[in-house]
């Protein structure tokens, strides 16, 4: 028999976990929207390089222009993504993406368009500007959505997967639209990418309520925006001039003078643009420290076995992309796996540190290829190996980067992986670039060219351009397990001295 009081509790039960349900249906829907709007993101940075050929082509461009194709890109969104975060605080985190989405689509469709090197350049440019508004709004949404600690670390395990694999999905996609359609849908894609995340998006997200507005740190916002264009564009130059070229000295000078400034100016401010609380945070500051380095690895990886794949192993653009596919795969369920289920038990700092000495582990073994390699014998198993590593790093230090920030800081704390990821991207191919060039022109030092010779010269320097990799990845286990606090991500936020 059942008494009023008992029926009672019974149905507030049943409402509570009806609720529940629907919380966690609505939640679903909001990690696919913004999952959707963060690959168009990082395939963004991939996708065009395999077009490159075919829009040069056809647009009469010439070799030394290229470069911009690629860089007018990362120049805004890389230089952006600090002042974007702030806006998403200042506004609101649902407008800024959903003006973002709107404003990524109309310049891809523009840059698709393009009838000429400088439309096409214009529309790269705004693609990174939007990008910029984009990324740290989609990951401060998602920071303030799933609060939760099982239920975020799972968001965030499938989020640092697509944020790992979607440079891989960029090769692949590049290839296929390239290779049976044209260039131009490289492009256009973005637009079907971002009709779906923006519909989504304007039903199932939702603004929390915004602190009182503060004036925006206009010193900060030049120092910080001009000190990331300059070291971003110095990358540049440098992966395509030399590092003793004089305008790469002088912007990475200039970056330096700019940057440092920026901090002091942050020190000061009543309403800064980045409170320096955020990166003296040994949880957030080794985590970002660990995407930066990773991200360095990452497109490293990308570029050179990208070459070795279609110059020595004379792979098409399909190819190549799907030579990728395990990776990713493999990517994105140890990011999940290791979001879900290991990062809550044993805390932040074993899972990165160890995923960066697998990557490493991985790298060691790919700089073991030659001429004669086979993809199945020598390519895959440690390309695998990196993948696994890679998924480690991406779900965990994207969760502890932004764990912890005040709802009025999630947009600026979501904008620095997004930094660090994107100037690890610009310096990777610089510095690897540098080396393989130097590696693959002393091989061929004193020697008659032949097609044989130079093949050789090109695989030595892939493989010493690995071994740097290799480095870069266990130098960098070794500063995050001594940077990254011990415990699990609620006693990993403690404040180091600035």
């Amino acid at each position: 028999m059942s008494f009023p009081s008992d029926t009672a509790a019974h149905a507030a039960r049943q409402g509570s976990a009806a609720a529940d349900r629907g919380s966690r249906a609505e939640h679903r829907w909001v990690l696919i929207v913004l999952g959707i709007a963060q690959l168009m993101v990082v395939l963004d940075a991939t996708i065009v390089n395999i077009a490159l050929p075919s829009a040069q082509h056809s647009l009469g461009f010439s070799n030394a222009d290229r470069q911009w194709v690629v860089t007018a890109y990362s120049l805004t969104f890389g230089g952006l993504l600090l002042l974007a975060g702030r806006l998403a605080d200042l506004i609101g985190r649902k407008r800024t993406f959903l003006i973002g989405l709107i404003g990524f689509a109309t310049v891809s469709a523009i840059g698709g368009a393009s009838n000429g090197f400088v439309m096409l350049i214009a529309a790269r440019a705004c693609q990174g500007a939007f990008g910029a508004l984009l990324a740290p709004s989609a990951l401060s949404l998602l920071t303030t959505t799933f609060t939760e600690p099982k239920e975020r670390s799972e968001a965030f395990g499938i989020y640092g997967a697509i944020a790992g694999a979607g440079g891989a999905v960029g090769l692949l996609l590049g290839g296929v639209l390239t290779e049976y359609l044209d260039w131009r849908y490289c492009l256009y894609v973005n637009v079907i990418f971002a009709i779906l995340a923006g519909i989504g998006g304007s039903i199932v997200l939702r603004d929390q309520q915004r602190p009182e507005r503060s004036a925006l740190d206009l010193p900060g916002t030049f120092t910080a925006v001009g000190g990331l264009v300059a070291l971003v564009y110095g990358f540049s130059e440098a992966s395509t001039k030399s590092w003793s070229n004089g305008i790469t000295v002088g912007l990475l000078v200039a970056a330096m003078v700019l940057l440092v400034s920026f901090v002091v100016i942050e020190r000061r401010s009543s309403h800064p643009l980045l409170p320096l609380r955020l990166i003296a945070d040994r949880g957030r500051g080794g985590s970002n420290l660990a995407m930066l380095l990773t991200g360095v690895a990452m497109f490293g990886v990308f570029l050179f076995l990208t070459y070795y794949l279609q110059q020595i192993l004379r792979y098409s653009p399909v190819m190549t992309g799907l030579a990728f596919l395990p990776m990713l795969g493999v990517v994105m369920v140890t990011a999940t796996v290791g979001g879900t289920f290991l990062l809550a038990r044993i805390g932040p700092r074993p899972l990165i540190v160890a995923g960066l000495a697998i990557a490493g582990v991985g790298m060691v073994w790919m700089s073991g290829i030659s001429v004669s390699s086979a993809y199945a014998t020598d390519v895959l198993p440690p390309l695998l190996v990196v993948g696994l590593g890679m998924g480690s790093v991406f779900g965990a230090a994207m969760n502890v980067a932004t764990a912890g920030a005040s709802v009025e800081d999630a947009g600026v704390a979501s904008a620095l992986p997004n930094v660090a990821q994107q100037i690890g991207g610009a310096l990777g191919p610089a510095l690897l670039n540098t080396i393989f060039t130097s590696a693959a022109a002393s091989y061929l030092a004193g020697r008659r060219p032949t097609p044989a010779l130079e093949a050789l010269a090109s695989v030595h320097g892939d493989t010493t351009a690995f071994v740097v990799v290799y480095f870069i990845l266990f130098a960098s286990a070794a500063l995050s397990a001594f940077v990254l606090p011990g415990g699990r991500i609620e006693a990993s936020h403690k404040t180091i001295a600035i």
